[in-house]
């Protein structure tokens, strides 16, 4: 939506602006505390449509901004204080009346005392907000609020009242729902993390993750995992497939086509309280980075989701010991990252300290019997020759039915990096102990993907059309071995018994069984050629006189003409 909204762009622009020049220079820095600003003004404004919404129906809604807050430092004080009247004399005195925490109110502030009370209060207040036992208040515990200049509140303050009101013009006048479009808006900011971290992590395109969700189409009640979640695009996408369904399925008439050709909404239509209830616990999410948990706490959290199950683990480590827990899996796992040898899980068998080898291995261990992963993987792992690259491929067509590899162009993930990539598709058949009676794999499905719609350079400008996204869904859901057996055309199958043959060493590249076509190209004489230069300059050429010539070029060209015959 935000391709179609050049307004609503600029101003996130800005707001980037803004905090670089006022010395927040470190993207990570700046979505983090952009972030901390919109959750106060989605809190705020959450609360007073709850609150219009409870009069209209005549019903009681106690606000979040209603009483007192006792900030946590106090609270000792008061719950040891000897009887009710003292509580309540302390807790007037040590507490600050919620109201004041108010987006609304504090923006009102001049700005020296706003920055004063948003740092000693109302951030204080938002790490507190869902109470001490929470997940999100445990990773928000060593949050800080680092904006350093009064100016740069005011402005940044300013400026996302100014998003929001683009936000609230183009739900009213084009249809967009306007929870769909806030969400936008986020993900457009954590695009700006545009800098691998120092374990090759990148965010994950959002076009690729809703092609993924539609690979494995996830449902209501299946427990899924992302175990290097970075920012929980995986888990968002999910989510988002799942509420869509539910929406289409209750009959939703507002859904549309978005610029990928999806049609996506976080706006849960379709699911009852329970039904919330049972997505919300759905959603499992593990990273090493602890601005990475928190970020995709809050991503889930402007999505919609109100308590979101992330934390922070190393799934490859001795400290995690999952197995077989999820129906689905999805993932862009770190690449060209080393784990400490020492650390690794003993659960996992390959012989490697490489992150991207160890994490489809770990990934396979998560899954149910049955369950579906779709895993990002750089192209090595497909043909890479050591043992572990062999043993990784072995265990995909021997233990899992491989279903797919789709394979992408190398700028999908630019500016991030330029690695070729391919998508791996594969479901659990064979617990790792389990005794293989017959190979799971039948045929593996490929598919090259030649264009994302998107330009294939730094800037990644939206194109027309959606490239081969739809495509792929399409002939994927129609995939069969008898039509799809040409290897010259983008898609076909390959049968097991040719991937695991000795020569191709469980190769699974789509260049090793890609049938090229060559076409003759007949080109003209080069004396026909220099006729047509000569012809160019001079007119006609059949009584042009060598002798006479006086152009340069001309006489060149009638000499190369001569020596050539």
């Amino acid at each position: 939506m935000l391709q179609n909204n050049p307004e609503l762009k600029s101003k996130i622009d800005q707001l980037w602006n803004k905090f670089w020049a006022g010395g927040i220079a470190n993207p990570l820095t700046a979505i983090e505390q952009i972030t901390y600003l919109l959750f106060m003004k989605r809190l705020d404004e959450i609360d007073q449509k709850k609150q219009a919404d409870a009069e209209w129906m005549g019903e009681l809604y106690l606000s979040r901004f209603e009483g007192i807050w006792v900030p946590p430092v106090h609270r000792k004080a008061v719950d040891e204080a000897g009887d009710i009247e003292e509580r309540i004399m302390l807790k007037q005195q040590l507490g600050i009346d919620k109201n004041t925490l108010r987006w609304s109110n504090f923006k009102q502030m001049h700005a020296e005392e706003m920055l004063f009370h948003v740092l000693d209060n109302v951030f204080p207040f938002l790490k507190d907000m869902n109470g001490t036992e929470s997940n999100f208040t445990h990773h928000m515990k060593n949050a800080v609020f680092i904006i350093p200049k009064p100016s740069l509140l005011v402005e940044a303050v300013k400026t996302i009242d100014e998003i929001f009101d683009i936000m609230e013009k183009d739900s009213n006048e084009k249809g967009h729902r306007l929870q769909d479009i806030q969400g936008d808006v986020y993900e457009m900011l954590l695009s700006e993390i545009a800098s691998a971290g120092k374990n090759g992590q990148f965010r994950t395109p959002r076009h690729i993750i809703k092609l993924m969700a539609e690979l494995v189409k996830p449902q209501l009640g299946h427990r899924i995992a992302d175990p290097a979640c970075g920012t929980s695009g995986f888990l968002l996408g999910a989510y988002q497939y799942i509420v869509t369904d539910l929406a289409k399925k209750a009959g939703d008439k507002e859904l549309q086509l978005d610029e990928d050709g999806f049609v996506r909404t976080s706006v849960a239509t379709g699911l009852t309280q329970k039904a919330h209830a049972i997505l919300q616990d759905s959603l499992f999410g593990y990273d090493i980075d602890n601005t990475m948990v928190r970020l995709g706490l809050m991503n889930l959290m402007m999505h919609g989701i109100d308590e979101p199950r992330i934390d922070y683990k190393d799934t490859l480590s001795k400290s995690y010991n999952e197995e077989a827990e999820y129906d689905i899996v999805m993932a862009n796992p770190p690449f060209t990252g080393s784990i400490d040898k020492g650390d690794i899980n003993e659960n996992l068998t390959l012989s490697t300290t490489k992150t991207e080898l160890l994490f489809v291995e770990n990934i396979y261990r998560l899954l149910k019997k049955g369950g579906t992963a779709c895993v990002i993987v750089p192209q090595g792992v497909l043909f890479g020759s050591g043992k572990a690259f062999r043993s990784l491929r072995e265990m995909l067509v021997d233990r899992c039915d491989l279903k797919a590899i789709i394979t992408m162009p190398s700028g999908v993930f630019k500016p991030y990096a330029g690695v070729s990539t391919a998508i791996l598709l594969f479901t659990k058949v064979y617990s790792p102990k389990e005794k293989i009676t017959k190979s799971a794999t039948e045929q593996v499905w490929f598919y090259e993907m030649q264009a994302d719609g998107y330009s294939l350079d730094d800037k990644r400008t939206k194109l027309q059309g959606y490239g081969d996204l739809q495509e792929i869904v399409a002939r994927f859901r129609a995939r069969n071995p008898e039509t799809d057996a040409d290897r010259t055309q983008k898609c076909f199958f390959v049968p097991r018994a040719e991937i695991e043959n000795d020569d191709n060493n469980y190769d699974l590249s789509l260049s090793r069984y890609k049938e090229d076509v060559f076409e003759d190209v007949v080109y003209d004489k080069p004396a026909d050629i220099l006729n047509r230069l000569i012809k160019a300059e001079v007119g006609e050429i059949d009584d042009v006189d060598l002798a006479n010539v006086q152009s340069g070029i001309v006489r060149e060209l009638l000499e190369l003409r001569g020596m050539i015959g």
